[in-house]
């Protein structure tokens, strides 16, 4: 075998390959050999066919298995004694010319091709010891307990019905009858008996509870709005539509005491038991938020500690899949990048350097657990499963037939598994120092991130 490597280009590199016929040769006669015992031909004996016959027969098919075969093994020995980890699948180009082929599969010529390849570069880690992460840490506060029970209530409020000559007002539930139309045409969807409409909850068109405000019962009303131009329906989104409106009850909201009998309606044994339930619920939730903040703070260090080239190849293919889904939600929503302050290029250049740290972290990530043999056990994934199908209930068994016959999708619940274990194990290292926060401070980032989406 002779190797010539004919690219060396950062991660990129190219050989070119060959294989003599005569190697080829013996290796093919070598499965023909083993074929012998296995096949069935008419007028000779089991284990009794000849090579000669054999090669005549089945040469070309078991040549063309040989000579596949010869390419994994050769390229596995190659990139094995450069100490090569491929970041993609090696590109081969083999003899495409009718003749070549023929001449090859006949064992009458060399095998000669090439492979390219983009690596993994060596990556060198840092002392995680070195690492110093704050992690925010929040106490539940009564204040906080009485929000959540109050926010609890106003959820599972009753509501009844007001006086003769009433009017709506803002936080009023009114029952209407509508029918909408577009340029005065009646369009799918845009009638309905017997809604309910709590004014001041924003859960329709922009505009349309608003109009409501002052209504009686059995007045009618003509609500002009416009659909917004992310509406679910393109072909509703961004029209100015009208809505002929009847009123036919008009509901207030009811005091309601938060007591004792309050808890039991919820299956809580007492107002005392519905505190304590709204505290360990605050509790899990800041928790998350604060693990959330941990992790990203200490992937920022990782990225600041890992400086390296990204394959270009992983970064485009991190991109891509990222753009399409920036374009894809923008096409939806109607927005431009004008919309957003800025531009295509611009956006691209920075959806770039994200889709390039993403990479970078993954490969220091998978570095790190390989290192260390952190692995994902099936029982974790299982539980993994089980939580999901949880999450949906009355289609547990779809749930779960569609992992159980989905390669992918169980890594894909892999993934984040095997990222939160090293990230453990990299905090178990580092120094980890508490600080007291207020519910507001640990939310602000992600406040701060919502505002600039």
């Amino acid at each position: 075998m002779q190797v010539t490597e004919t690219l060396s280009e950062g991660l990129k590199h190219e050989f070119k390959i060959s294989v003599p016929a005569s190697d080829l040769d013996a290796k093919a006669d070598a499965k023909l050999v083993d074929l012998k015992d296995k096949v069935r031909l008419n007028g000779f004996r089991p284990g009794k066919v000849p090579v000669g016959h054999l090669k005549k027969v089945y040469g070309r098919s078991v040549m063309a298995e040989t000579i596949d075969q010869t390419i994994r093994d050769t390229n596995t020995q190659l990139f094995s004694e450069r100490g090569f980890r491929l970041a993609t699948e090696p590109k081969i180009t083999m003899p495409t010319e009718q003749a070549e082929v023929e001449e090859l599969l006949s064992g009458k010529t060399d095998l000669t091709y090439t492979v390219a390849i983009e690596v993994v570069p060596a990556i060198a880690l840092a002392d995680f010891k070195t690492f110093e992460v704050e992690k925010p840490v929040v106490d539940v506060t009564e204040s906080d307990v009485d929000e959540a029970i109050k926010r609890i209530a106003d959820s599972n409020r009753t509501f009844a019905a007001k006086g003769e000559g009433a009017k709506a007002a803002s936080g009023d539930r009114v029952t209407i009858n509508f029918k909408g139309t577009i340029n005065g045409e009646a369009f799918e969807g845009g009638t309905g008996e017997g809604i309910q409409v709590l004014i001041g909850s924003n859960t329709f068109i922009p505009g349309f509870e608003e109009q409501l405000t002052g209504i009686g019962a059995n007045e009618s009303r003509t609500l002009k709005v416009s659909f917004p131009k992310n509406y679910m329906n393109d072909k509703l989104a961004g029209q100015p539509a009208e809505f002929e409106t009847t009123a036919t009850l008009i509901e207030a909201p009811q005091d309601l005491a938060i007591d004792d009998e309050f808890a039991k309606t919820l299956g809580l044994e007492s107002l005392d038991k519905l505190k304590e339930a709204a505290r360990e619920r605050l509790a899990a939730e800041f928790a998350t938020a604060t693990r959330q903040r941990v992790k990203r703070a200490l992937l920022d260090r990782l990225d600041e500690a890992h400086r390296f080239d990204a394959p270009p190849s992983l970064v485009d293919e991190e991109f891509n899949l990222m753009w399409n889904s920036v374009k894809a939600e923008m096409a939806s929503a109607g927005k431009t990048f004008a919309d957003e302050n800025t531009t295509e290029d611009a956006a691209k250049e920075e959806y770039r350097k994200i889709a390039d740290r993403r990479v970078r972290l993954g490969l220091v990530l998978s570095e790190i657990g390989e290192k260390n043999k952190i692995t994902v056990t099936d029982d974790e994934v299982g539980r993994a499963v089980i939580e999901r199908a949880r999450q949906m209930p009355g289609r547990e068994k779809e749930v779960w037939d569609y992992y159980r016959n989905n390669a992918q999708a169980l890594a894909q619940l892999r993934a984040p598994i095997y990222e939160d274990k090293v990230v453990d194990f990299i905090l178990e290292l580092a120094k980890v120092t508490e600080k007291k926060v207020s519910r507001e401070e640990l939310y602000k980032d992600d406040e701060a991130e919502k505002s600039a989406a």
